[in-house]
């Protein structure tokens, strides 16, 4: 059975995000036109995984969880998180929860940061010790997990 990646997780989020906003909206938290800051962190969202993916294939190392890494990927955006591909979806969210306005779909970001951090970057993390040992852990005490 091929398993869920991060980007399905982010793909159902959005989904419910949406239905929680159309279906249970509760109040309106941002109106328009200030809701359109919801923009910013999106795209900024966007760009942040843009430049992570770009840096993994440069690097020639996988972007998928679970196979083993080639490279220890530690400048660009790695020097400010060491996860910036789920930081990106997080803003992403954050950035669609701003722009829908309402209530509800906030309850989403919490659980998908919760579900990131268990189902991926603990695993990945322990991974990457495994193979990169010092290195890693020089590099875990610089830099934070999320931001």
């Amino acid at each position: 059975m091929k398993k869920l990646m991060p980007t399905h997780y982010l793909f159902f989020a959005l989904l419910i995000m949406l239905a929680l906003h159309f279906l249970w909206p509760v109040t309106t938290l941002v109106p328009l036109p200030w809701s359109l800051v919801g923009l910013v962190p999106l795209i900024a969202g966007v760009a942040i995984n843009l430049m992570a993916d770009a840096a993994f294939h440069k690097a020639d190392t996988t972007v998928k969880p679970f196979q083993a890494s080639k490279a220890l990927l530690t400048n660009g955006v790695f020097r400010i998180t060491r996860n910036p591909m789920y930081l990106g979806f997080v803003l992403a969210l954050i950035g669609v929860a701003v722009l829908l306005g309402s209530v509800t779909p906030w309850i989403i970001v919490p659980l998908f940061i919760i579900l990131m951090d268990q189902i991926f970057i603990a695993v990945e993390e322990r991974m990457l010790e495994a193979t990169f040992d010092q290195t890693w852990l020089e590099y875990k005490a610089k830099v934070r997990r999320w931001i």
